[in-house]
């Protein structure tokens, strides 16, 4: 491989998303625990992906602790996505199997929460992978999540490495990458069909697209 190392997203390039039916579900355990037992619908889905600014008008609307009902969020999407896995409706990619053959070290950095990856990293035996992060399930995690290069420099740094390779589904992948001037290769399952980064007011393009993950081994830089 012409990369030195590579760093994979994980949910929708190691494992399958999980579903928005989990994610709701979490989110209104969350508002449960807080005694809110009916939250607007526009709120559940906020509280899935906020931005600082969105969490903290949610929490103003209820009479919430920012803090507290992130926390409480961060808990019970943990929670549901553990049971996901133990169900069998979170599964590993098929693919993934031919990442054997990669002869350089692998990472994973995600935006799901650190104790959701080191719980499918357990599931799935995914020892290759070292280190790995997810966010840390506090307000500094939104603000530190990707295209923030945050966890991906620390990742890039603990491999001691100089030309990586990070591989994702979203344009965010695309984008972090591109801040810390690294190649990226864009993934596109079948849930990122008809995916177009312009719709989300991002016009960077990723050095490689795939359509899976046994085209890594064959990629080099651009010339």
């Amino acid at each position: 491989m012409a990369y030195d190392a590579v760093v994979f997203d994980n949910d929708g390039v190691l494992t399958t998303p999980t579903s928005y039916e989990a994610l709701t579900r979490a989110m209104t355990l969350a508002f449960e625990r807080h005694g809110i037992d009916d939250p607007v619908q526009d709120d559940l889905e906020t509280l899935i992906s906020p931005t600082i600014d969105e969490l903290e008008a949610v929490t103003d609307r209820y009479g919430l602790e920012t803090e507290s009902l992130w926390a409480a969020r961060e808990r019970a999407a943990i929670e549901v996505q553990r049971e996901e896995l133990l169900d069998g409706n979170k599964t590993l990619y098929d693919d993934v199997t031919t990442l054997e053959t990669v002869d350089v070290p692998m990472a994973i950095v995600s935006n799901n929460q650190h104790e959701t990856i080191e719980n499918i990293v357990a599931h799935f035996e995914l020892e290759a992978f070292d280190p790995y992060y997810g966010r840390e399930p506090t307000v500094d995690g939104i603000r530190r999540k990707k295209p923030t290069p945050y966890y991906l420099e620390r990742a890039i740094d603990d491999l001691a490495c100089s030309n990586p390779l990070y591989v994702g589904d979203s344009w965010v992948d695309v984008a972090v990458a591109e801040a810390l001037e690294i190649d990226s290769a864009f993934i596109r399952r079948s849930h990122r069909e008809n995916y177009a980064f312009t719709d989300f007011g991002y016009d960077g393009e990723p050095t490689h697209e795939i359509t899976s993950l046994e085209a890594l081994t064959e990629l080099e830089p651009p010339s």
